[in-house]
Parts: C-alpha cells; structure tokens; sequence
C-alpha cells in the first residue's frame, strides 16, 4: 500500500500562458502552484471518472472508468460516520440555542442555517487564509434543534478525537481540527 500524501518531484512540459495564470491564482487564492497542480490533476481524474480506492492499488481502477496509459489517480478510503448519514430535516423547534465557534482568539456567534468555513473569502463566513484550507472546507448546519457539522468534500477534512469525520453533531465544548486550526464550540 503506497501512501496517498506522499509526493516526489515530477517535471512536465507546460503551456507559459497556463503557468502564468496559476501564478495568478496562487496570489489571489493564497496557495502554492504545486497545490493549484495537485487539485487540478485530482479534479481531472475525478471527472473522467479515474479513481482508486484503497483495495485497488496497483491495477484496477473504478468500475465503468475508462482504461488509458498511466495509473489511476487515487480516492481517499471512505470516511467513518459518527452520526447517521443523513441530517434530520429541520423541524418548527423552540427557541434555537446560541452557539459561539472559539478560533484563534475571537468568538463567532452561529446564528444562521448554514455557517461555511474555508478559504475562499467571498463565499465563506469564516475564512482561514491557508492553501491545506479547501475553498468551501465545512459548514455547521442547524437542523431539527441541533447543530451539525459537515465537511463539505474538503481536501484534507475534518478531525475529531483523532479521527476523521464527514459529519458530527456538535456537542458543549467539542474541538475539531482542520488542518492545524482549532475549532472549538460552546453554547455559553
């Protein structure tokens, strides 16, 4: 089994045009071009439905994908669950409770359905300048009376006590990780 994070130095032939346009978007997007390179190539082989997930290293890849030179490029094993795989839809409930996030110092007061967190400012309400940040990284939802948080298929997701996962309700006190940023919650 190779490991997915690991990267080596290629070298490839670029069109000047192209390169000078990552370099404008590695300024705007606050990110390297070999991150702009990875996510291209990731999102490339996803919509030619090149994929491969843990048990198929080497020479399978997803079936239906179509069978071209080079290796597949390869998926993340599925993630565990720590809540059921869909959110309750929102009910007429009492009074929504207050949620506060604690980041970096500053307390941000919850108090819309969805709270989007990542990297690209104009569409996030809390925004993490960080290329490891996916542009739309997580959101907390409030449905049926509860918060949830959700990773909205972030590069590098979400962690809880050390796990990854895609969806959690949000509990007094509870910290999650992306990347290296702390995310911790409170309803006082």
């Amino acid at each position: 089994m190779t490991d997915e994070n690991r990267k080596s130095l290629q070298q490839f032939y670029c069109r000047d045009y192209l390169w000078d346009l990552f370099e404008v978007m590695t300024k705007d997007l606050g990110c390297s071009v070999d991150y702009l390179i990875n996510e291209s190539m990731r999102y490339y082989a996803r919509s030619r439905n090149y994929s491969m997930t843990s048990g198929q290293e080497g020479s399978s890849q997803q079936a239906g994908a179509p069978r071209q030179g080079g290796q597949a490029a390869r998926r993340p094993p599925p993630l565990p669950q720590t809540e059921s795989s869909t959110i309750e839809p929102q009910r007429a409930a009492a009074a929504r409770p207050t949620l506060s996030l604690l980041f970096n110092g500053q307390r941000f007061r919850i108090d819309k359905d969805k709270f989007i967190i990542g990297r690209g400012s104009q569409q996030t309400d809390l925004t993490i300048r960080d290329g490891n940040i996916s542009r739309k990284h997580c959101a907390v939802i409030y449905r049926g009376g509860n918060y949830f948080i959700k990773d909205l298929d972030s590069t590098n997701g979400i962690e809880f006590n050390g796990q990854r996962v895609e969806r959690k309700r949000i509990e007094e006190g509870d910290t999650f990780y992306l990347c290296d940023y702390e995310l911790r919650f409170t309803f006082r």
